[in-house]
């Protein structure tokens, strides 16, 4: 059975206006099957074979003459030199197209795991050619199968959006959390243990090894567990160094390496001039909570959802639902996403900047009626309107705490 995704519209969308398209991120996100079904009269190659791999390494302009047009590339991060020659083949096609006045029409899917070496390239070497989006894990409402939309905390918008909300409660949330979103394991359903030991060991053999030294993929895969045990966490590189026995920098270099290739998202702290006492250090997220979960060794979403983790992993969740929701409708999280903590220790969860507009968010496990906003008022330093909050929790309905804040059922996330 074929999820439909929401980034569907936009990549069709994109599809009339480029010769190519770049889709990008971690693993098992169900790019190529997405593509595939999308683009079926498409040829399709992958670059996990050797044969293929060895020719667009040696010679990329045969490589290309040796497929038809329009042509699905994946795993290009394998071969990124490729870029250089459709770049080329993309202007030729465009100049021919001024002479017969006949519309270019899209040429190249190219596809891969490894998210900033492949953004990266694509930008500097096909900028202007080819529309990059980012693909990530099944969201809650594409799992229910619920057209979805840009996370946007407005109050109106959401409650008009009420109606749509399909209730969980706290045990059906955490068993989500408990496995995760990624697609091969939703639809098919295999052995849990299986599955994940499969991805790892993939993504160890195929993406780590081309970066590090072969004999630290043990420890690299120590440190996964390590950092998958402080998710929701500010970073601390010395600390999680310290864990497994290698220096700060070291680690920091393995963060990145996570980072690039989709596995975490590190959200930034929001700071401008106005104050020195705002913390500069990133948290850390894991974009899959099954693999978190998988990598912190829990068995059982019950034993989870008691844990002592249970606030940290249901953070997780609900700012990786944050980010899906706005990478589903083809936007990016810089400059829009961040986080709020001072040296005094007052923090706001998430705060989703729009139209120098801040609309803070707050995330809570349980569904009590503390001052969950307190710390909302704070945010007026920047001289910004504040809009009305929300505390994302595991409750049912959307009510008000006050007249500046909402409690937001976590499942309202994405509708």
């Amino acid at each position: 059975m074929y999820y439909h995704r929401q980034l569907e519209s936009t990549i069709l969308k994109v599809a009339d206006e480029f010769a190519c398209i770049t889709l990008y991120g971690a693993r098992q996100t169900g790019k190529s099957t997405m593509v595939r079904t999308l683009f079926e009269s498409f040829e399709y190659v992958t670059l996990d074979h050797s044969r293929e791999r060895l020719l667009a390494s040696e010679d990329p302009e045969l490589f290309l003459q040796s497929h038809g047009i329009p042509l699905v590339i994946d795993e290009i991060q394998k071969v990124p030199e490729l870029m250089e020659a459709i770049k080329i083949r993309i202007d030729e096609e465009k100049l021919n197209s001024v002479r017969t006045g006949k519309k270019t029409g899209l040429m190249y899917i190219l596809t891969g795991s490894n998210t900033h070496e492949i953004k990266e390239k694509a930008s500097e070497t096909l900028a202007g050619r080819t529309a990059i989006i980012e693909v990530s894990s099944f969201a809650a409402n594409e799992k229910d199968q619920i057209p979805g939309h840009d996370f946007f905390p407005d109050l109106p918008t959401l409650m008009s959006r009420k109606e749509k909300l399909i209730p969980r409660n706290r045990y059906e949330v955490f068993e989500e959390i408990y496995k995760g979103g990624m697609p091969e394991y939703w639809v098919q359903k295999p052995d849990r243990n299986t599955f994940f030991e499969s991805y790892i060991s993939t993504y160890l053999e195929k993406d780590v090894s081309r970066l590090i030294n072969i004999g630290k993929l043990n420890d690299f895969r120590k440190f996964m567990m390590v950092s998958a045990l402080r998710t929701a966490q500010q970073l601390d590189f010395t600390e999680i160094g310290n864990a497994i026995g290698i220096d700060s920098r070291t680690a920091k270099s393995w963060i990145s390496i996570l980072e690039s290739s989709g596995i975490i998202m590190l959200l930034q702290p929001y700071a401008t001039n106005l104050s020195k006492r705002i913390v500069k250090t990133p948290k850390m997220y894991f974009m899959d909570t099954g693999l978190c979960s998988f990598l912190c060794g829990w068995s059982d979403p019950r034993i989870l959802e008691a844990s002592s983790m249970s606030g940290a992993f249901f953070e997780t969740y609900v700012v990786s639902e944050i980010v899906k929701s706005i990478r589903n409708s083809g936007k990016r999280i810089e400059y829009t996403l961040y986080y709020y903590r001072d040296r005094d220790q007052k923090e706001v969860d998430v705060l989703y900047i729009k139209d120098q507009m801040i609309y803070p968010v707050e995330i809570k496990k349980g569904i009590g009626r503390d001052k969950a906003n307190k710390n909302f008022r704070i945010l007026e330093q920047y001289k910004m309107p504040v809009a009305t909050g929300l505390i994302v929790d595991t409750g049912d309905r959307l009510i008000p705490l006050n007249r500046d804040a909402y409690y937001c059922p976590v499942g309202m996330i994405g509708l």
